[in-house]
């Protein structure tokens, strides 16, 4: 089921790891779900947990950026997607986070939104499910004990903000569901679909700017190598290895400074009126949401769509049923846009709707990756 190409790690047996877990998440039965489910498989399979229950925004960044994580050998998230954004972001703020980001980490879906559990359930080639379903499958990958790489973007913002980002950055239809149904979190995922009906009501236009560099501009079409981030040198001097201060963070070679122009190789989108801008990295937007198909745990590629004004209303009820299956794309609509880039910016025209990386809001601004 793995690419050509795949390497594996494996776990050690017994195996100690770290679970962080955010009992509010999803309809709150996170933990109930951890100790019926989970425990009894990990047990089984001779890995011996420590479970630390967040009880605030930011504690398990906190936890993982200063505490020594050499007893564990690997850090296991039960919760939705925004706390493993949380644990990345700590991660990468380590002074050592070279060392610290090669320790695996699990997701084990805890939370309304679940895309990296559901995109991971698609790569291992299981069926589509959901729930407790879902949850059995990945806690079972976790019992195996095999991980490799995934890809994360880095994103910066014009204020000056950095994040490292695993799943996706939306601004516009998408992002608004995804904030505005936060207050149906006891639906569980059902909040997105009454979130998507009430986002269709009031559909919005964005203005801005979107600019990318296509997946195969610098080597004829062949898409980059695996490990060897190329130093691109986007018209100015990408930073030798070894330069930064020990423990600074990656430099962004393919980007220029957000004030500047993109580069010229670099495509500008003539349309500046959106209905929605998503730039995903995974397969999954959501549990029932396959939204990039073709996209792989760590194939070097952002899988950016967009969706021009113009659209009726009733088209993009009818490209969110398709994405259920993944068959969007297939219905050829003119308004929905798709290209693999390398990295991409977009400059709001004004600080309109809200913008989302990983399903956590961001305030509207020019932003890259």
């Amino acid at each position: 089921l793995s690419p050509p190409g795949d390497s594996y790690g494996v776990l050690p047996r017994p195996c100690h790891a770290l679970v962080l877990l955010n009992p509010q998440s999803g309809s709150g039965r996170a933990l109930d779900d951890f100790q019926a489910v989970v425990q009894p498989m990990l047990a089984e399979a001779e890995i011996a947990t420590t479970v630390f229950v967040t009880e605030r925004p930011h504690h398990a960044h906190e936890k993982v950026r200063d505490e020594d994580l050499s007893q564990w050998d690997t850090l296991v998230v039960m919760s939705g997607d925004g706390l493993l954004f949380e644990v990345v972001n700590g991660l990468m703020e380590r002074p050592d986070w070279k060392e610290a980001v090669k320790k695996p980490l699990c997701i084990l879906p805890g939370g309304s939104g679940n895309a990296l559990a559901a995109s991971i359930n698609y790569y291992a080639g299981y069926d589509h499910v959901a729930k407790k379903k879902l949850l059995t499958n990945c806690t079972f990958t976790l019992c195996k004990g095999l991980y490799t790489q995934m890809d994360l973007v880095s994103l910066s913002t014009a204020s000056g903000k950095r994040f490292f980002s695993f799943l996706g950055f939306g601004w516009g239809f998408i992002s608004d569901v995804d904030i505005d149904s936060e207050k149906y979190r006891w639906l569980g995922s059902a909040r997105f679909t009454l979130g998507t009906l009430q986002c269709l009501a009031k559909l919005r236009v964005y203005q801005g700017r979107l600019s990318y560099l296509p997946m195969a501009t610098e080597q004829g079409s062949s898409p980059a190598p695996r490990d060897a981030p190329a130093p691109v040198t986007n018209g100015h001097i990408p930073q030798p290895a070894g330069t930064g201060a020990p423990g600074s963070p990656p430099p962004d070679s393919l980007l220029v400074p957000l004030g500047q122009p993109v580069p010229a190789h670099w495509t500008v989108v003539p349309e500046e009126e959106f209905v929605l801008v998503y730039a995903i990295y995974q397969s999954h937007l959501g549990t029932n949401l396959l939204m990039a198909p073709a996209a792989g745990l760590h194939d070097g590629c952002i899988h950016l769509f967009y969706m021009k004004a113009g659209i009726s209303r009733v088209t993009v009820l009818k490209l969110f049923l398709a994405m259920s299956r993944g068959t969007h794309l297939d219905l050829n609509c003119p308004h929905l846009c798709y290209v693999p880039v390398r990295a991409f910016r977009l400059e709001p025209r004004v600080a309109a709707g809200i913008m989302t990386v990983d399903g956590e809001a961001l305030a509207c601004e020019p932003v890259q990756g």
